[in-house]
């Protein structure tokens, strides 16, 4: 018996030395050839490289493809615009005789101190959709701007610095004097540099992205622990996950202790006692410092990082997020659960969803629990995919949840918020979250048309479906070794129905229960298939609050209240009007007579609402549940008209 457990105990810790010993990048799994620092931590999942997914025909990719042409189609002169003028570098075309093109405006203006913040984004973005489609429009274009930038650093000839704007405003935060944000812009840079390379092998965006950190380190290792605390006051953006990525592909203990530098305790320490002390503070400065402790628990093995993040994730979709997804009532968390006391015109700013998406995937891989996926899945379709306008491929800052509020679109080149940002980034990486692994098999987290090219195992799957228009999902074994894979396919806590499951067209008990995994295991052929039904159902999402204000899903997604357009401005006269900050308090001039309330009481809500045929995920109210019929359908499909999201319940 001793000689049992003996051998059980070596194995397990055998198990763990080796999980601990797997390298990765940014997400657990990914790019191991280019890192340089082992994982601390064991893993339960590891992401897939971009590459070995391809996204099919779907909603998903046109919105993909939507946001390929604005990249393609900004022009590099004006991109780099400010950049130039900070350099000192002569924005006058030698070979035209004429100066080059016009910065952008909004919020890359020549006097917004923020400006060259999108630059990052687009380097992201420019990186992940070559990562996601192969095609070389996108590396070349980042290629070429890196080594404009690269120009630009060496002109400014400050020890690596590299921006759009002037280091002074380094000092000035440092100094405790007002400035926008200048860490926060330089964090997106340092990101765009790090995918460029990350993604595309592009050795110059690491040289730069090198450099940059040297001048930082050598800006800050100076400075008495009181005077960073004050700088950390300021918003910087995800500085430290930066830092910590840079060090996973160098080694070099300066970014380290870089990334260390911008702990801010006053913020984080709180969420290591396990205390909600969100109220007041702003959304999208905190959620990214939560990013990098996330990333620093994986390369550390600090406990102190892991009971932050997973506390700060559990309470914020528990007591902070709306129904689609989203956090934030004018960019601030406020008391735990208060959401109905929050249904405005400034609610769920899109990027604290991206940053959530980002946080939901590094927990995912530590713990490969379906509420993650859950989330990520909410968040997805109910929030990001209805960020962009189908007509226009613009992107939306907040999603208001005002009765009577629409959507209110960036331009091409007036605005850059930074949910435009973070928008090139979530619309081209898609792939990102479909599928994990472990050492044996394949989770399948989402349902999204989709080919997954697992290279170690030499096995492919295809995925078929019209999800969620309807409830099946096809999977076809494309490409197989020798060895038996599981299939790991998500079943959803909203699948109350149940679940159909067939394997070559013959019905496969199942005994999982909704919030778990269905494990298919065996040694598959070419041309094997798998068939999955989750057969959907209308839910009420109610406040946690106040019952009686109440959003309605179907199955995974959140349905909406069609309005009309009465009194609506059109997007081209509002965007011609627009300053850079015109969407906040914006008055939606929602009409006296907007139905926002049904008659609910002691009903059924399978009775209230009736589908209505040949239109999937499309249901009207019954005959006196409303003071005239309402029609409703998808959150992510309402653009250019006014919605109603909570119902106030009678």
């Amino acid at each position: 018996m001793k000689n049992k457990m003996k051998t059980k105990r070596f194995l397990l810790w055998m198990i763990f030395v080796f999980l601990c010993q797997s390298n990765f990048a940014q997400y657990v799994g990914q790019h191991a050839e280019i890192t340089k620092v082992n994982t601390r931590i064991p893993v339960k999942a590891y992401a897939f490289d971009l590459p070995e997914v391809r996204l099919l025909k779907s909603r998903f990719k046109d919105n993909l493809e939507r946001e390929q042409n604005w990249l393609l189609n900004l022009p590099n002169a004006r991109l780099l615009h400010s950049f130039y003028i900070n350099a000192g570098i002569s924005t006058f075309d030698s070979l035209s005789k004429t100066l080059m093109p016009h910065p952008l405006g909004g919020w890359e203006a020549l006097d917004m101190e923020v400006r060259g913040h999108s630059m990052g984004h687009i380097l992201s973005a420019l990186a992940l959709q070559y990562a996601s489609t192969g095609d070389p429009r996108f590396r070349k274009k980042g290629d070429s701007l890196v080594a404009e930038l690269a120009k630009v650093q060496s002109a400014l000839n400050e020890g690596g610095y590299l921006s759009a704007f002037p280091e002074h405003y380094i000092d000035r935060v440092i100094a405790d004097q007002s400035v926008w944000a200048p860490w926060y812009t330089l964090h997106k840079i340092f990101a765009g540099l790090h995918d460029m390379y990350w993604l595309t092998g592009n050795k110059q965006a690491l040289d730069v992205e090198t450099a940059m950190a040297s001048w930082a380190y050598d800006k800050l290792s100076p400075l008495p622990k009181d005077s960073l605390a004050k700088m950390l006051q300021d918003e910087f953006g995800g500085m430290s996950e930066a830092m910590f990525n840079l060090y996973s592909v160098t080694g070099n203990p300066r970014h380290l202790q870089l990334a260390k530098m911008f702990y801010h305790h006053a913020a984080l320490d709180p969420l290591v006692e396990q205390q909600d002390k969100l109220n007041h503070m702003h959304a999208n400065t905190l959620i990214p410092k939560i990013i990098g402790e996330a990333r620093g628990y994986e390369l550390t093995g600090d406990e102190k990082d892991h009971a932050l993040t997973t506390f700060f994730w559990d309470d914020v979709v528990k007591n902070h997020t709306y129904a689609n997804g989203g956090n934030s009532d004018r960019e601030l968390f406020f008391q735990p659960g208060k959401i109905s006391e929050h249904l405005g015109a400034n609610t769920t700013e899109t990027c604290n969803t991206y940053n959530m998406l980002k946080l939901t995937r590094h927990l995912f891989t530590w713990d490969a629990n379906e509420k993650y996926a859950e989330y990520y899945e909410q968040a997805l379709y109910n929030h990001i995919l209805g960020q962009q306008d189908p007509q226009s491929g613009m992107d939306t800052y907040y999603t208001a949840m005002e009765p009577g509020a629409f959507r209110i679109y960036s331009s091409f080149d007036k605005s850059f918020w930074c949910c435009v940002g973070t928008g090139f980034e979530s619309h081209s990486k898609y792939g990102e979250a479909i599928y994990y692994h472990d050492d044996k098999g394949v989770f399948v987290n989402l349902f999204i048309p989709s080919e997954l090219s697992w290279k170690e195992k030499g096995f492919t799957l295809l995925q078929e479906t019209a999800f969620p228009d309807e409830p099946n999902i096809s999977f076809t074994i494309k490409q197989t070794g020798n060895e038996n894979v599981s299939l790991y396919i998500r079943y959803p806590a909203w699948a109350t129905s149940g679940a159909v499951v067939k394997v070559n067209g013959k019905k496969i008990k199942i005994e999982d229960k909704p919030g778990s995994y269905i494990t298919i295991s065996r040694k598959w052929k070419q041309g094997d298939k798998v068939e999955v039904a989750y057969p959907m159902s209308l839910r009420w999402v109610p406040t946690p609050d106040n019952p009686a204000k109440a959003a309605i899903a179907y199955g995974p997604v959140l349905l909406a209240g069609e309005m009309g357009t009465d009194g609506m401005h059109t997007p081209e006269s509002f965007l011609d009007t627009l300053d850079p900050f015109g969407y906040y308090g914006y008055d939606f001039r929602v009409p006296a007579d907007l139905i926002h309330t049904l008659k609910a009481k002691d009903k059924e809500l399978n009775t209230l609402l009736k589908p209505v045929p040949g239109s999937p995920l499309t249901f009207v109210t019954a005959e006196g549940v409303a003071a005239k019929p309402v029609t409703l359908r998808p959150f992510y499909d309402l653009h250019n008209e006014r919605y109603v999201v909570y119902w106030d319940l009678q």
